[in-house]
């Protein structure tokens, strides 16, 4: 098994843990609150934590799998240009550098910010719920790299979809 396939079952499979972490602290409170009309306030934080943990392992997750929302109207009028085709892929890639660059910098402040605090009712550092976007930040920043070092051609697979 290569190392990224490897990789990417580990983040479906935290992916999964999460899910289900996270219906069982909401079903379990729905069910406290509803049927003996109490609850645990440490669910919703433990569902809030594992949301966000979810939704940047999973946007890390369909990076290389070309799963992100893409807009290729401009850039498949071009693939029979090749110069074109590879700059547009350039300045494409440059822009998800970008954007991550400024997640990563956005999430770092606000890990470091968080460093010091702790979370109400867990007592967790604060600093855990930004932490999953710095993570998604470097990761997607370096598979982009890679790509542009490698110089691979975007994949306009769903461009039959076009109308």
């Amino acid at each position: 098994m290569s190392a990224a396939r490897f990789l990417q079952r580990g983040a479906e499979a935290l992916l999964a843990l999460c899910l289900a972490a996270m219906v069982l602290c909401v079903f379990g409170n729905v069910v406290l609150r509803y049927g003996f009309n109490s609850g645990l306030n440490a669910t919703e934080e433990l569902s809030r934590l594992l949301f966000v943990w979810m939704v940047f392992l999973g946007a890390t997750a369909a990076y290389p799998a070309g799963q992100h929302m893409a807009f290729t109207s401009l850039v498949g009028t071009l693939r029979h240009r090749p110069k074109a085709f590879a700059f547009a892929t350039l300045v494409i890639r440059l822009l998800v550098l970008l954007a991550c660059v400024l997640l990563g910098r956005g999430a770092w402040q606000q890990v470091v910010v968080g460093m010091n605090s702790n979370s109400v009712v867990l007592g967790y550092p604060v600093a855990l719920l930004p932490l999953p976007a710095l993570l998604c930040a470097l990761a997607i920043g370096f598979m982009v790299l890679v790509e542009i070092v490698r110089r691979t051609p975007l994949d306009l697979g769903h461009a039959v979809d076009m109308e």
